[in-house]
This record gives structure tokens, C-alpha cells and sequence, in this order.
């Protein structure tokens, strides 16, 4: 079976070189004002390479971080050994993820819920629910319809040491409008002294989804309260919005 979103040794060099620690898009002040109270352990699947995860664990959050892509981990174990922080991170995937303890909080920043189809999503929301505290909360980006539909095709560059070069070639995205999905194909590629010395295809797809979509799923599964804002502000959506954050928390 053919496997998407894997994130191998390139693709997670690439992420590290193109995202690295503490780079925000807004984001992490936004985490951390909405997170900074919760009393217990904090939550992030598809941890990455830290870039979020590593500032709310210096800011003194109780974060806990897991990630399907062992090459995305070794890169957030290195970032936290080198920073003398002690971070319990584990491989796990979203669908089947299991811990003994409740959380007080779950996050998913920077659209990385949308790596799942409608089933997958479905058991992973049940997986939150469940993993959750009474009255605990979950936030989780979406990137707007917009931005995953668009052409963002062809070639970026990373210097990446001396006489160095990563590369990332991306294909059109193919659209799917009855799965809701965008799949393009990406091509990185290592290039020492102007030779190629290795080559890495991935298949990447991502899922959108309607606000209200979203929401009554996550009131399906028993969630309340559920809050929409826009572009990383304590406010609604507004026309044009390019990220949306939806925060819902289990019943007390």
C-alpha cells in the first residue's frame, strides 16, 4: 500500500532547515496565552522537530510529544539535548496512539490534522476525547481551503554546510473534491560539490475541511463548546483568513 506524509531523513532535514525552533507563524504565543493555565500535562501529536513543542517546554508548559516519522524525533531529541531540556517524546501514530494518563490539554498546530483522511481523523478525534481530562481542552489548526488547492509547484533551495544543497521539487497538486484532498508529489534531494548523492519521493496529501464540518463532528464524539478563530487571534474568522484554530473541550 502505497504510504503518504512519511517524512524520511530529507523531507525532516528540509523541515528543520525551512521551520526550525521557535519559528512562529503566530502560533506559539497564540498556544501558549490560550494553554499558559491549564493545570496537568500537555499534548502535541506530530511533534516534528519542535518548533512549538521546544518554546511552550521552556516557557514551563508540561509538555509530552509524540510523532509517526522517527527522523522528525531524532531532530526534536537533539533540539532538547541541546538546549538541557528533558522531553518525554515517543513514536506513535494518530490513529492508535495510547497513553496511561489523562491530559488537560491537546494541541495540534500548524494544520497537521489535515494529514489525516475523514476516517483517520474521525478515530483520532475519538483518541483525543478519550485521552482527555473532564474539561480538558483541544486546539487544532486547519489551513483555509485556499491554501491547500493553490499551485505551489517547482524548486526551493536550503544551503545546508559547505558545498551543500537541499533541494525540494514539487509537482502540481492533484485535487480530489469528493475526498476533499490535495496530493502533490515532492522530490528532495542532497547535492554535495554539484553531485547528487541522495534522493528521497514522497507522496504528500492533506485534507480540508469546512468549519462546520469539523465542528459537528467534535460535537458527535461528545465535545462542547466549541470555539472558532482566525489566523492565530481571539477572534472569529474573517473573510480571507488563511489559518483557523478550533478549540473544544471534553464535558467537566
Amino acid at each position: 500500500m502505497k504510504q503518504d506524509n512519511r517524512y524520511g531523513s530529507l523531507a525532516a532535514w528540509v523541515y528543520d532547515l525551512d521551520k526550525p525552533i521557535g519559528h512562529s507563524f503566530g502560533d506559539i504565543a497564540f498556544y501558549h496565552d490560550r494553554l499558559r493555565d491549564c493545570r496537568g500535562p500537555i499534548l502535541e501529536p506530530a511533534v516534528g522537530n519542535g518548533r512549538v513543542f521546544i518554546p511552550l517546554l521552556e516557557q514551563g508548559l508540561a509538555m509530552v510529544g509524540f510523532d509517526a516519522s522517527e527522523d522528525m524525533l531524532a531532530r526534536c531529541r537533539a533540539h532538547c539535548r541541546q538546549r538541557g531540556l528533558s522531553a518525554a517524546l515517543s513514536r506513535q501514530r494518530f490513529q492508535d496512539f495510547y497513553y496511561a494518563e489523562p491530559f488537560a490539554a491537546i494541541m495540534v498546530p500548524a494544520g497537521s490534522f489535515q494529514l489525516l483522511d475523514f476516517e483517520q481523523a474521525r478515530i483520532t478525534l475519538q483518541r483525543f476525547y478519550q485521552h482527555l481530562h473532564p474539561g480538558g481542552v483541544l486546539l487544532l489548526d486547519l489551513d483555509a481551503m485556499g491554501e491547500l488547492i493553490q499551485d505551489v509547484s517547482g524548486l526551493r533551495s536550503w544551503p545546508a554546510g559547505e558545498d551543500e544543497l537541499l533541494t525540494l521539487t514539487a509537482s502540481p497538486p492533484e485535487l480530489d473534491y469528493l475526498a476533499q484532498q490535495s496530493r502533490t508529489l515532492l522530490r528532495y534531494e542532497h547535492w554535495v560539490a554539484g553531485r547528487l548523492v541522495l534522493s528521497e519521493l514522497e507522496r504528500f496529501s492533506l485534507r480540508w475541511w469546512g468549519i462546520q464540518e469539523l465542528s459537528l463532528l467534535l460535537e458527535q464524539l461528545g465535545f462542547v463548546d466549541v470555539r472558532v478563530y482566525g489566523d492565530y487571534r481571539a477572534e472569529p474568522p474573517r473573510p480571507g483568513c488563511r489559518l483557523i484554530t478550533l478549540e473544544a473541550r471534553r464535558p467537566a
